[in-house]
């Protein structure tokens, strides 16, 4: 059941990034796309919980949710959907993919935390990655929207490290909620925070939502993105540990990037090639202790 659900989740990872695509190429105004999927999802969530007697009512009202909501949700979704009118999805999910990167700068920066060899080397080699996903961009009379783009999926990983370091340590303070919980209510703070940002900056009443491609979008990612795929995150985060669930950013992006070239005719060069298994293998590295240690559990289990 745990091999099952976790590929399942990686498949699911994997096809939001050109769903988000298709639904912004369609005429969706990103941010009340976003905005949509999210509330919507985290509402249904929440009211399930809340009719299964799972949930206290008073808790939605706690301000640590609205600031998981706010990073974890509304930073990095509202720059992912923004720039993916200007760059293809395979380059979104693999600038996505260096959120445990910005984690680790952060704890390291942060809380002083001591850098392991892994750590350091990992992160060159991944940083090192994303300059050569850029590099062919980096020319005179390039397209600065497409720079911009990439760079802002990149501060919008650095609202994700924040909101997922953040979140953890409300769950080490809070050890009766459920992680479905929490995640229901940081989607709805963080969908009703795109809401608001879209009432300012788009213009949502020719919101071309009948069409086939936008309808299509936005239901896949707010029932299989959203509900789904995130709910099974936490599923796997209680059947197993912190570590494995998140290995799904080793796999997720090359689903991204496959999908996209096969099904949506985006282009892939050899340096985005490259870019792309450096950045990988730069994750992979930094997470080599736990994914050791993870190793090492399995066997003495199988021992047992």
């Amino acid at each position: 059941m745990v091999l099952f659900n976790y590929l399942l989740m990686c498949a699911i990872f994997g096809t939001t990034f050109l769903s988000i695509k298709i639904g912004v190429d369609a005429g969706l105004p990103p941010f009340f796309s976003a905005g949509t999927r999210f509330f919507s999802a985290g509402m249904l969530l929440f009211l399930w919980m809340l009719w299964s007697k799972k949930i206290r009512f008073s808790l939605h009202w706690q301000k640590e949710f609205l600031l998981i909501g706010l990073g974890s949700t509304f930073s990095n979704f509202a720059t992912l959907y923004w720039a993916e009118q200007h760059i293809d999805s395979g380059i979104a999910a693999i600038l996505s993919a260096t959120g445990p990167m910005m984690i680790l700068t952060m704890q390291m920066a942060g809380k002083g935390m001591k850098a392991r060899c892994s750590d350091v080397i990992g992160c060159l080699i991944g940083f090192s990655g994303v300059f050569l996903l850029i590099l062919p961009k980096l020319v005179v009379g390039s397209s600065p929207i497409w720079l911009l783009s990439c760079l802002l999926v990149l501060v919008g990983e650095c609202g994700y490290a924040a909101g997922s370091l953040y979140t953890r340590k409300v769950m080490l303070r809070t050890h009766d909620i459920s992680p479905i919980v929490i995640n229901s209510m940081q989607m709805m703070y963080g969908g009703a925070a795109l809401f608001l940002l879209s009432l300012f900056t788009e213009d949502i009443h020719a919101v071309p939502i009948t069409s086939l491609p936008a309808l299509g979008s936005l239901l896949y990612l707010m029932i299989v993105g959203s509900m789904l795929g995130h709910s099974l995150y936490a599923w796997l985060l209680k059947a197993t540990n912190a570590v494995f669930p998140s290995t799904w950013l080793y796999i997720s992006p090359v689903i991204a990037m496959g999908l996209g070239v096969l099904l949506y005719k985006e282009t892939v060069s050899l340096l985005s090639i490259l870019g792309s298994a450096l950045v990988l293998s730069g994750i992979i590295v930094t997470n080599l202790p736990e994914l050791r240690a993870l190793k090492t559990r399995r066997r003495s289990q199988a021992a047992v």
